[in-house]
């Protein structure tokens, strides 16, 4: 017996430093694919799909390769079904923190845990972001901005992790989950 699971695709650079890609053009790349209900939710590469492959990886393997020789560009693929992005957000990671002009709260979806001796919680040596907890999936960055803005370092979780993250705020994280719940 087969099941289908609803996936959200969460895509590290895509629609940024010059690298665009219409979603029409995005959404018909996972048609290609043989996957179902394809959809998508903004400009900053999030994809809604089903699909009764079992292995998540060899998926996310297929989907950044088809990519990667259709855009001309590597684009890292995090794959999260909708229940588990609902009971990231259940969990509420961000509990008593509240978001104002200088903070934004954001959930950074990475393709591997974080290192074994990246301290969490951790505070950036400028004091302008603070991970206050990870899983296996997920990490929870504070973002403290300056005049306005946060420069968010090249490696954010330090030179010893190999993966790929991407991030998205909180409060759009919510209405991903609401977009990929809608049929």
């Amino acid at each position: 017996m087969t099941t289908t699971t609803t996936y959200i695709a969460f895509l590290r650079a895509v629609n940024v430093s010059g690298r665009t890609v219409k979603m029409e053009r995005l959404r018909a790349l996972f048609g290609e694919l043989g996957l179902g209900d394809v959809r998508s939710y903004i400009q900053s590469g999030n994809v809604f799909f089903t699909t009764d492959e079992p292995d998540r990886a060899a998926l996310a393997g297929r989907i950044e390769q088809h990519l990667t020789e259709a855009l001309g560009y590597p684009v890292p693929v995090m794959l999260r079904t909708v229940e588990e992005v609902e009971a990231l957000l259940v969990a509420e990671p961000f509990a008593g923190i509240e978001v104002t002009p200088d903070i934004r709260l954001v959930v950074n979806f990475l393709s591997e845990p974080l290192p074994a001796d990246f301290p969490v919680p951790y505070t950036s040596p400028k004091g302008d972001y603070e991970v206050i907890g990870a899983d296996d999936g997920t990490a929870y960055v504070v973002v403290h901005l300056r005049d306005g803005r946060w420069n968010a370092p090249a490696k954010l979780f330090g030179r010893s992790y190999r993966g790929s993250a991407t991030a998205r705020f909180l409060h759009t994280t919510v209405k991903i989950l609401a977009a990929a719940r809608r049929s």
